[in-house]
């Protein structure tokens, strides 16, 4: 039924309730297990609601908070909920990933604090395969087990996307054993965006030409606005240590640029050498950092995996993050083993 459908319904509810009265059949099992209650077509066992309710808010979930669902339809939060993870549980138990090679992960602050949820992608057909709370290397062997639960041998994945945190790494050695870790071109320049405003924060304070520039040097040249480009030329006569690490950073986006791994191997020899020679520690710092991580930084030239994807997906999970406000506890806890 479509969702018009279903709302049009929900809007003739509203107006006169309706209370089904059935006296359902009992049958006893000849195996001995008891007398049961015969399943009817109108409703799922025990739920108390009927199956167009039940389809109606998982309708409505997509696009209102939990807790106004609840105040619409007269019921606590909690039954919203109950009937939802019914649902959605029921939906992951039939999930085949069979077909998964490349996996990418991520991680996304659940709430204010340093609480995470990592969040695991299938990058070849764009969906979410699993969520859960932390980012430890317990999580990575979790997503691993239920890869498996869903007719996916950990052993077929070949290529993982993830940040440089070292609990990622370590579960994904440890569960994907031949897969190679690409780390992409948004987590490497994050790295160096990070080393550039240490450098910042470093040198403003000794010069006040500095205060309320953050902003200019975290982006590209072609994303500057003319005030901001104004700025940064009024900027240029200062020899601020600021700018060479700013000019570092850009000069390090041209390794995306190079033809092929080859060529991206020794643009990259020449950065590292200028950038651990350039008396700059937090750029030094970085450098050494991308060194430890070389190979994986390289082994994006023959994946080209990109952040858009997993961009584009936590911006759903905030989405749904919001919409989910009602509940007492996290809505992305790991789901239950089938």
């Amino acid at each position: 039924m479509a969702s018009s459908e279903l709302l049009s319904v929900w809007m003739l509810r509203d107006q006169h309730e309706t209370y089904l009265h059935a006296r359902v059949p009992r049958v006893e099992c000849p195996q001995g297990c008891g007398i049961k209650t015969v399943e009817v077509p109108w409703t799922r066992s025990r739920s108390g609601f009927t199956a167009l309710f039940e389809a109606l808010i998982m309708v409505m979930a997509r696009e209102m908070p939990v807790a106004a669902i609840a105040a619409m339809v007269g019921e606590h939060d909690t039954r919203i909920w109950r009937v939802l993870h019914h649902h959605v549980e029921e939906t992951r138990r039939e999930a085949d990933f069979s077909e998964v090679r490349r996996v990418g992960m991520d991680e996304t602050a659940s709430r204010r604090g340093h609480n995470y949820i990592s969040l695991f992608f299938d990058l070849d057909v764009k969906r979410l395969l699993y969520g859960t709370e932390e980012r430890d290397q317990d999580t990575v062997s979790a997503f691993a087990v239920d890869l498996s639960a869903h007719r996916c041998d950990p052993d077929q994945v070949r290529q993982v996307c993830c940040d440089m945190w070292p609990a990622y790494i370590k579960g994904v050695n440890a569960s994907f054993p031949n897969a190679e870790i690409t780390f992409d071109r948004f987590h490497i320049m994050k790295i160096m965006n990070h080393a550039v405003d240490e450098v910042r924060r470093q040198e403003a304070k000794t010069t006040d030409v500095l205060k309320k520039t953050r902003f200019l040097w975290l982006k590209n040249p072609i994303n500057l606005t003319d005030k901001q480009r104004r700025k940064m030329d009024s900027l240029t006569g200062h020899n601020l240590k600021t700018a060479r690490a700013y000019q570092i950073r850009l000069t390090l986006k041209e390794l995306f640029e190079q033809p092929n791994r080859e060529a991206g191997e020794a643009f990259l020899k020449r950065w590292y050498f200028w950038a651990t020679h350039s008396r700059l520690q937090p750029i030094i710092q970085a450098a050494k950092t991308i060194k430890r991580h070389w190979e994986g930084v390289l082994n994006w030239f023959d994946s080209l995996i990109t952040r858009g994807l997993l961009e584009g997906f936590n911006s759903l999970i905030q989405a749904a993050k919001a919409r989910a406000r009602g509940s007492r506890s996290m809505p992305f806890g790991r789901p239950n083993q089938p």
